[in-house]
């Protein structure tokens, strides 16, 4: 009979032993205050500079620079609609890894959006775009973890700067900030969105928590816990309420995996909502998902 017993998939007894832990985890860090690492002096200069993009299909794009703390240059493009009166409403829109503000399902963004009548604000993350200095392996386990760490941690700065930024015009309404974010801008956003309360609606698209499934057995070292602390969505994503939050995923994700977004959402507090597509990862139907997120922003901005 003992021949005969079903064997025990080694993968299912790790998820299991690594959701308790998680649970033990994020009680933990809820007690200590994570969020202040990212807080920062909101009277540094900006030292912004705004161009007209010429040549362009229209006379509403312009190429925006400015600095963000730790002394990084930030990139980033802002789409003003064609109609409508100021102040608009406004967007962040950010883009995964290894892409930049001005790939191909970031511009369907932009237009979706302006269309609806947002202003829209694309930003390149850290070492992504034009912002590229060292081209490493993007890896929170091996290699360059730390530099890694890094690109995640610097982008939730330069977010907030960003919203610094907004606050500077009379053109776009402050208080009708958006963000939407997918795969790698999704796990930013969640974390930027928690510490960021002048975000009125984010919408997380791709995303998950529980960052530690990603080191095997490693996921119940301390050290793991402490190096994930400031970059793990888990932490962040109840700070979020009682603003609305909309995830979307796609529950074939081979990429970011169905029960780490699963978890972040059941982490969130009320009001939320979460969306599942019957897709892999790069096979989201991105008009439908931009539908779905206008939508929302309609609701609640």
């Amino acid at each position: 009979m003992i021949a005969k017993r079903k064997r025990t998939n080694p993968l299912n007894v790790l998820i299991v032993a690594v959701l308790c832990f998680s649970l033990l985890s994020c009680r933990g860090y809820k007690e200590l205050p994570i969020a202040k690492y990212y807080d920062y002096d909101q009277n540094l200069p900006l030292g912004d500079s705004l161009r007209l993009e010429k040549g362009k299909a229209d006379n509403n794009l312009y190429y925006l620079t400015y600095q963000s703390v730790h002394d990084c240059k930030v990139t980033a493009l802002l789409s003003m609609p064609a109609t409508g009166n100021a102040p608009y409403p406004i967007v962040l829109l950010m883009h995964g890894l290894g892409d930049r503000k001005t790939v191909d399902y970031i511009e369907a963004g932009n237009r979706f959006f302006l269309d609806a009548g947002y202003a829209v604000l694309r930003l390149d993350i850290s070492m992504h775009g034009d912002r590229i200095i060292n081209d490493y392996d993007f890896d929170l386990t091996n290699g360059y973890k730390y530099w890694t760490r890094d690109i995640i941690s610097q982008t939730v700065f330069d977010l907030r700067r960003a919203v610094d930024f907004i606050f500077t015009r009379d053109d776009l309404d402050n208080e009708r900030i958006a963000y939407f974010g997918i795969s790698l801008g999704g796990i930013i956003g969640t974390i930027f969105c928690g510490v960021e309360n002048r975000i009125k609606v984010p919408v997380i698209v791709l995303a998950g928590g529980n960052l530690n499934l990603m080191f095997g057995m490693g996921a119940f070292s301390a050290d793991t816990r402490d190096f994930l602390s400031i970059i793990d969505p888990i932490n962040y994503v109840e700070m979020i309420s009682p603003r609305p939050l909309l995830m979307i995923n796609a529950s074939n994700d081979e990429i970011v995996l169905p029960i780490t977004s699963k978890l972040l959402f059941k982490a969130a507090k009320k009001p939320k909502e979460i969306i599942w597509y019957p897709a892999k990862h790069h096979d989201i139907p991105v008009e439908q998902v931009y539908q779905e997120g206008i939508l929302w922003l309609q609701k609640y901005l």
